[in-house]
């Protein structure tokens, strides 16, 4: 207590910015690192871990996030995984999504009467090549050992929050984590948006890659695994033939 004032218990850092405010930037740094540690989350935020685990409770409680063991690639090492915390479906509703009902009902329309799935991956491979300018420029203007780094920055800019990592031994290579993605709903019943996706990295990136996991399917992360040394080559225009793992999530 000071100058006759009851001590609230509640970090300065806290009293400066509110309760609401600080709970917001937690939900934001989830969305944009993926499932986090109390230690993680605290660090990024610079908030003590009693205030983080607070402001998860009270998350939690409005459902917006949910704790999970931290899912682990490779070897696993002995010891209980981490808990960490991913938001749920209802707190990446509160960000700004691009999906709707419309986009559902009209996938479905393009199913039922221009030739089910196929028609679909095709309408998917078309939405990519008319994105695929903005990459393409970003890629081919970076160092071959920079290209995942800046196809990341480019994917970030569309609201995808997406980073690029060394991958997990024993394998060799990188992680593209895409922290957030726009068409979520959409693409749990339409995964042909999640094929066609990861064709055209394929392609982009010049090398096969393997799709690990999608937030369509319930991950955290849409993670995609890219094998060191892609080809040299100068990326050639998108073509549905690239070569990929397209089967939208295919865990290691």
């Amino acid at each position: 207590m000071k100058n006759g004032a009851p001590s609230t218990g509640i970090p300065h850092e806290e009293l400066a910015t509110g309760e609401r405010p600080t709970r917001n930037r937690v939900a934001r740094s989830i969305l944009d690192h993926g499932p986090s540690t109390v230690a993680e989350l605290a660090e990024r935020l610079g908030l003590t871990q009693a205030a983080v685990r607070r402001h998860l409770d009270a998350l939690a409680a409005d459902g917006v996030v949910e704790a999970r063991e931290r899912r682990v690639y490779g070897t696993r090492t002995r010891g209980r995984p981490a808990k960490v915390f991913a938001l749920t479906d209802c707190g990446r509703d509160a960000f700004d999504q691009s999906y709707d009902k419309l986009a559902v009902d009209a996938l479905r329309w393009i199913a039922e009467r221009e030739g089910g799935g196929e028609a679909v991956a095709a309408f998917a491979r078309a939405r990519i090549a008319a994105q695929a300018e903005t990459y393409r420029k970003a890629v081919e203007a970076a160092a071959p050992d920079q290209r995942t780094e800046a196809l990341a920055k480019a994917l970030s800019a569309d609201g995808y929050a997406a980073t690029a990592r060394s991958a997990p031994q024993p394998h060799t290579g990188e992680q593209l984590c895409q922290h957030h993605c726009p068409v979520a709903h959409v693409a749990e019943q339409f995964p042909q948006l999640c094929e066609a996706e990861t064709e055209f990295f394929a392609e982009l990136l010049g090398t096969h890659v393997q799709r690990l996991a999608t937030i369509a399917h319930g991950d955290g992360v849409c993670t995609t695994f890219i094998p060191k040394a892609p080809k040299t080559s100068k990326t050639s225009h998108y073509s549905h033939n690239a070569s990929a793992s397209t089967a939208g999530r295919n865990p290691a």
